[in-house]
């Protein structure tokens, strides 16, 4: 029975059109995303009088999405070149599909067209430990759409 839902019951993916042969590639499941907040300007006018103001609505906005996930070897080594060479060129598709609490696809996703814009190979430090994170900053082109 739908319910409430959490913040790990969700299934983020990311399709990307390879920027030498143009065609579209799956990359599979992401660990975690932010972004995409839909915003708007804040356009008010004040009639005279001392009326109150009056609220006309404002151009909208979408925020960048950054997706990442654990960095594989025997996955992102091989591929992360592809990605370098896609910053700034490629169009991405990221889709956000909702999950139940027992791991069964809810509704239909919300999708992000885009622009690969930043990739950040996992970071290096000596004296830690943590997991290895890949992390990539999606433009996005218009709006949110869910399909």
């Amino acid at each position: 029975m739908p319910g409430p839902t959490r913040q790990d019951t969700w299934r983020v993916t990311l399709s990307l059109q390879h920027p030498l042969t143009g065609k579209w590639q799956p990359w599979g499941v992401w660990d975690k995303l932010s972004g995409g907040a839909v915003d708007s300007d804040d356009s008010k006018y004040y009639p005279g009088g001392m009326v109150d103001p009056v609220s006309l609505g404002g151009r909208r906005t979408v925020d960048n999405l950054t997706i990442s996930r654990l960095y594989r070897l025997e996955r992102d080594q091989g591929q992360i070149n592809t990605l370098i060479v896609a910053a700034g060129k490629s169009k991405v598709l990221v889709k956000k599909q909702a999950m139940d609490i027992e791991g069964n696809v809810y509704g239909k996703p919300l999708v992000y067209n885009g622009r690969l814009k930043r990739v950040t190979p996992p970071e290096v430090d000596s004296e830690a430990s943590g997991a290895a994170l890949v992390e990539i900053e999606i433009t996005v082109d218009g709006f949110p759409s869910v399909n």
